[in-house]
């Protein structure tokens, strides 16, 4: 129970923020409908006036201003001549509230847009700053899900609910002093299942916040789902896997469908019983009403009057099934978006240093274990001297990725994890964006952007110009192949570079690094998809062009490494050989039986053994 107190007050304070740009122009519409919330209330008045007073003589018992503006007009004997005057009262008012109405449809909706946009920014460039890891464990779909239905939701209730509230609160309490006001027996009969209403109405909203939380749950899941499969559908094709993703799917769909009606259910056994007691409300103050009505304990005038303003009472409370209802969902989505809010942005480093970053870069007995796994680097220590090329090479799932990872801060080591400096310098204690800044990464598998392909070659220096891009793509070895295209650098990649083979996202995500001209460069087996002759020109254009940057090659093709200076072998996390290539061919380790199968010198027998 206390930690959902905090909970909620913690979303308040952060729907407080979220409203800071829309806070007048939600004032502006608050304001109107209290407007309209008067204009309700003085029509019945003016009704019963000209009912009672005008027409059938009975003592005024208006208030005192009232009767002065009466006694301007002539009085009731002038009002009674001439009943214009109390139709346009009537006119009149209902201008009025035409007018807070729309000042409250155009202010409210300022303000909901407002405030949509204000959420979206925040949870977009707070989601930006998460660290590396929470993407990891946080599906892309169920966090776009929560960037948008939830959002949405959010704002239905603050524009459609949250801002009746008050003119609500009008209209229930200026409706009971008017109706105490002209016979209090009958306002108690107004309210005698009143409390039977807001109980149930208590019940039924512990019942569906539950309900709320796991359609949403489940709405999420569906759309990581779709957004999975949009993203992986050359694969399900490629593998026959439509029957299967589509069985699936409708099986999610199924389920989050079934919570849906279960709900619905719920919510229509409130309402039908909370509009049978709102119609039975109505009945006992009918049929009382007309009865001391007929005993001459009030009159014709007043009674009209009261059953208009007991409409007003009942509405409410016949809208509060729906206001409880939205108001579960809202809190449900604002608890979803307060996960994101509050989980913890990536820290940046207390020093903040910038020094040079073409310096000696040295990972001492750095062991490293992500969240909840087993350690995944043992001891891990060598040296890269500044503008040399060092090659890594190791099984699936040695390491080698996690490496660099820890070398971009991607990752963070623990005080007892070893040290990673450059130049001396720890990267801890080095501006975490000025470090990746001068680090380029091209990764092992390559996400190209829905641009062009100048767009996204030039994405880390936009003000290039078209030969710019040019040139570092002839050291990508790609120039040749983006001319052949009919539209050159203005060609559209898709989603993800779907549009673009193997090879040629690859040496469009090497010139996108190229370009960076960074003091440092890793390239995370990113020669794979590309053949042997363009690998070694890639090499070869590295070497002539970028001879004074530091280069990490990881790759599972020796040739790959062969021009390298020192290669680096990891076996399970731990650095099993390191030395130059020649050195490794003739150490008997995994580097030589690699080389060997490789080049077809190994014999058969140790071929074998090693695929085992």
């Amino acid at each position: 129970m206390e930690k959902k107190k905090k909970n909620t007050k913690q979303n308040i304070k952060l729907l407080g923020r979220f409203l800071r740009g829309s806070r007048l122009l939600f004032a502006a519409a608050i304001l109107s409908a209290i407007l309209s919330a008067l204009a309700d209330m003085v029509g019945p008045q003016i009704i019963r006036m000209a009912i009672d007073n005008v027409l059938g003589g009975a003592e005024p018992t208006q208030p005192p201003f009232v009767l002065k503006l009466v006694d301007r007009l002539g009085g009731m004997a002038c009002l009674a001549k001439h009943l214009w005057i109390m139709a346009l009262a009537i006119v009149i008012v209902a201008l009025v509230k035409a007018i807070a109405q729309y000042l409250f449809r155009v202010s409210d909706t300022k303000a909901s847009e407002t405030l949509v946009k204000t959420m979206r920014d925040t949870l977009f460039s707070h989601i930006e700053r998460l660290p590396y890891a929470w993407h990891g464990k946080n599906r892309t779909g169920d966090i776009i899900q929560r960037c948008t239905s939830d959002i949405d939701t959010l704002k239905n209730f603050v524009s459609e609910q949250l801002t009746q509230v008050f003119r609500i609160v009008i209209l229930v309490v200026l409706s009971l002093i008017f109706m105490l006001r002209m016979d209090v027996t009958l306002t108690l009969t107004a309210l005698s299942l009143m409390p039977l209403i807001l109980i149930y109405s208590y019940v039924f909203s512990q019942r569906i916040e539950k309900g709320f939380a796991e359609a949403d749950e489940a709405e999420g899941a569906l759309s990581a789902m779709v957004q999975e499969n949009l993203t992986g559908v050359r694969v399900v094709r490629a593998f026959g896997r439509e029957r299967r993703e589509t069985d699936r799917f409708n099986e999610q769909n199924t389920s989050y469908t079934n919570l849906w009606i279960r709900l619905a259910r719920v919510m229509a056994r409130y309402w039908c019983s909370a509009d049978i007691l709102a119609s039975l409300q109505v009945m006992l103050v009918v049929i009382v009403g007309a009865a001391r009505c007929i005993n001459g304990r009030l009159l014709p005038g007043e009674y009209v009057a009261f059953i208009t303003y007991n409409g007003m009472l009942i509405w409410p409370i016949r809208m509060l099934g729906r206001m409880i209802a939205e108001m579960s969902k809202a809190g449900v989505s604002l608890d979803r978006i307060a996960y994101i809010m509050s989980s913890e942005e990536e820290k940046a480093s207390e020093k903040a240093l910038t020094p040079p970053l073409d310096q000696t870069i040295e990972f001492d007995h750095v062991s490293f274990a992500y969240e909840d796994s087993p350690e995944m680097l043992h001891d891990i220590s060598f040296t890269l001297p500044a503008g040399k090329t060092l090659g890594i090479l190791g099984g699936t799932g040695s390491g080698k990725s996690t490496l660099m990872a820890l070398l971009n801060k991607l990752y963070l080591l623990s005080d007892d994890g070893g040290r990673i400096t450059i130049g001396g310098v720890d990267i801890k204690d080095i501006d975490t964006a000025y470090l990746r800044k001068n680090i380029g990464m091209v990764l092992q598998e390559p996400f190209l952007f829905s641009r062009t392909l100048q767009e996204n070659i030039a994405i880390t220096r936009p003000e290039m110009s078209l030969e710019e891009v040019r040139e570092v793509s002839r050291s990508a070895c790609l120039d040749d192949t983006v001319m052949d295209f009919a539209k050159g650098y203005d060609t559209f990649v898709g989603e993800r570079g779907v549009t673009l083979s193997g090879g040629q996202k690859q040496r469009a995500a090497i010139a996108r690094t190229l370009a960076q001209r960074t003091p440092i460069m890793i390239f995370d087996d990113s020669l794979s998809a590309v053949d042997t002759e363009t690998d070694a020109k890639i090499r070869a254009s590295l070497k002539s062009h970028f001879a004074g940057s530091s280069v990490i090659l990881i790759s599972h093709r020796i040739t790959t490494l062969s021009q390298a200076d020192t290669v680096l072998v990891l076996d399970k996390g731990r650095i099993t050989e390191l030395g130059t290539p020649e050195e490794l061919k003739t150490a008997g380790g995994i580097y030589q039986q690699i080389y060997e199968i490789q080049t077809g010198t190994a014999d058969l027998q140790k071929g074998v053994s090693y695929a085992g």
